[in-house]
């Protein structure tokens, strides 16, 4: 059967596989409350680094090193399971080169670790970045992602100045990184500001809980000490949200308020069907879906202008609602939320 248009994907609604997966919680519950002061390796389960004691600036700490060019790796902290609450630790990098050249230290936290120890949420810092005289450059001081299908490069080039920003770091210097995590969003302090630096709403990692560990790069040498895990009640939140559905949907932007309807049908990955609203009617809409993550385009006409505009979306869907990022290319970035019709 050929599904590569909406209009088949709507003939073939019929046949479609609606996804009742749920998160299961296989895992011991941890404690409220879990402090590790970070001096003994064997606390630690190596992922593609080596783990040892150390002391870094007269404060005793765990030293992180990658023998790998130009890849990541992370230190498991043992009897972690985290959902949704905070994480608080010190860190700091010394990287191979000096402040000020191209390598700007790379060192962060992991959490929501996978059974696959390469599927996690992950923010770090490089503080060399922070004192750059490229202002483009200096954005990139702090940074999320998901790994492994979401780096840094294709947030960066899909979702300009969304997953990244300029903070005030000092380079070797030690560094208090606090994360809050509730559902699917995530904040990041620093240096014990009231006010986050980063703001994550709508993390893209397929697990909704997992442990934590301490994240580093290449080239450099990274301790981390005084991590305190708090774990809070959790969102009643559970993958595998279905896409397919009329929705009522708002692009809330920068540019307006942009309102619409969805018809949308999946076929396992694939998703199709219109989109009719400010940006024009029956516009064919082309996606994909993941476990509850979608990721759709289409293309339309922006009021009171010739040509054609290409609007993107990406965010989860939860029941019957679904919010996330949208973009209008060249024309407005902002959010979406949605609500599917009953």
């Amino acid at each position: 059967m050929n599904l590569r248009t909406p209009a088949c994907l709507l003939a073939a609604a019929s046949v479609l596989v609606i996804s009742t997966a749920a998160f299961a919680e296989d895992t011991p519950t941890p404690p409220p409350s879990q402090t590790f002061a970070l001096t003994d390796a064997t606390a630690l389960l190596e992922h593609g680094v080596q783990a040892a004691s150390a002391e870094y600036q007269g404060r005793k700490a765990i030293r992180l090193t990658r023998d790998v060019p130009d890849s990541d790796g992370l230190a498991i902290v043992k009897g972690t399971n985290f959902r949704d609450g905070s994480i608080d630790v010190d860190l700091a990098t010394n990287p191979a080169e000096p402040p000020g050249g191209g390598r700007p230290g790379f060192v962060g936290v992991a959490f929501r670790i996978g059974q696959d120890p390469s599927h996690a949420e992950i923010f770090y810092i490089r503080p060399g970045n922070s004192l750059a005289g490229d202002q483009a450059r200096r954005n990139h001081a702090v940074q999320y992602v998901s790994s492994p299908h979401y780096g840094w490069e294709k947030l960066r080039r899909t979702w300009p100045a969304i997953y990244e920003a300029w903070a005030d770091l000092t380079p070797l210097a030690w560094t208090h990184v606090r994360i809050e995590v509730h559902g699917r969003k995530a904040q990041l302090f620093l240096n014990g500001s009231p006010h986050p630096s980063l703001i994550i709403d709508g993390l893209k990692g397929e697990d909704l809980q997992g442990p934590v560990a301490l994240w580093t790069y290449s080239e450099e040498e990274s301790y981390f000490a005084n991590l305190k895990i708090e774990n809070a009640q959790p969102d009643p939140l559970q993958n595998g949200g279905d896409v397919a559905g009329n929705w009522d949907i708002q692009f809330l932007t920068d540019a307006g308020g942009l309102p619409g309807t969805f018809k949308l049908v999946r076929q396992d990955a694939s998703v199709g069907g219109f989109y009719t609203g400010a940006l024009g009617p029956n516009q064919p809409v082309y996606g994909t879906w993941r476990d509850g993550y979608m990721e759709l385009t289409f293309s339309g006409v922006w009021p009171d202008e010739p040509g054609t505009v290409t609007a993107t979306l990406a965010g989860w869907v939860d029941g019957d609602s679904a919010k996330g990022r949208v973009k209008v290319e060249g024309r407005a970035d902002g959010v979406f939320a949605a609500t599917r019709q009953k």
